[in-house]
């Protein structure tokens, strides 16, 4: 009964913080520090991280409690990084939670500015952008693990079955998160710190499937950048720079 009243008292606050909009990561940080670890931090990267299409999804839970001034220091590390992001040409950035309920940095790449229709291939520009993205935040927290996601509008692909057009489209969807992961690799980014690729297809649409804006803002790639164990441990033992 005690966890129990720990772990509600832990969400409301998060909850508090998650209608705040001015609240920075480093605050909502300490927060989530402050509920008692990474169980509660899942639950709370649900409720919050969830609407942004991220939540428990991202990273692993890895079993260690986390103290508010861990959580405060991270936070305040994924200000910076999500700070940097902001400045990249043709990146959507925002705050998310990840699996184990810490602030992570979401940068979403349209792609319709990304590839050109049912093609895998980098336009000029989104080298550009994915240059300065590898140059200027990746390489820069080489501490924070990146995950990747490729995703589809739900247009239909000619002379397919329904079924078929799911399936091509999730193929199309890890061909371009791929492509995303290739390039950034090539710009010198640590295969180390790249730790899933993942297509997901029509899954999770952000805007209406029904109009040509929305499948534009479907068709897209969304990088998370979340803490590594390493600046978990870092940041336990107040060493986090």
């Amino acid at each position: 009964m005690k966890n129990l009243k720990v772990i509600v008292l832990a969400l409301s606050a998060l909850l508090v913080f998650e209608g705040c909009q001015n609240a920075s990561n480093a605050t909502k940080g300490t927060a989530i520090g402050a509920g008692g670890g990474a169980a509660i931090g899942a639950l709370a990267g649900f409720l919050i991280g969830g609407r942004s299409g991220a939540g428990t999804a991202i990273g692993a839970a890895i079993g260690t409690a986390v103290g508010s001034g861990a959580g405060y220091l991270i936070g305040k590390k994924m200000d910076k990084a999500k700070a940097a992001a902001q400045q990249v040409s043709n990146a959507q950035v925002e705050t998310v939670q990840d699996a184990n309920g810490l602030q992570a940095v979401k940068v979403t790449f349209d792609s319709g500015i990304l590839f050109n229709s049912g093609s895998s291939a980098l336009s000029p520009s989104a080298q550009s952008s994915l240059i300065s993205f590898a140059n200027n935040v990746l390489k820069k927290n080489t501490d924070m693990d990146c995950a990747i996601q490729g995703y589809t509008d739900n247009q239909g692909w000619k002379g397919s079955t329904a079924a078929e057009s799911v399936q091509k489209n999730q193929a199309l969807s890890l061909q371009r998160a791929q492509a995303v992961s290739t390039y950034l690799i090539n710009q010198g980014v640590s295969t180390s710190q790249i730790k899933s690729v993942e297509g997901l297809g029509e899954a999770n649409p952000v805007a209406d499937n029904s109009t040509a804006a929305g499948k534009q803002q479907n068709r897209r790639v969304e990088v998370y950048l979340y803490a590594s164990k390493a600046m978990i441990d870092a940041a336990n033992a107040g060493t986090l720079q």
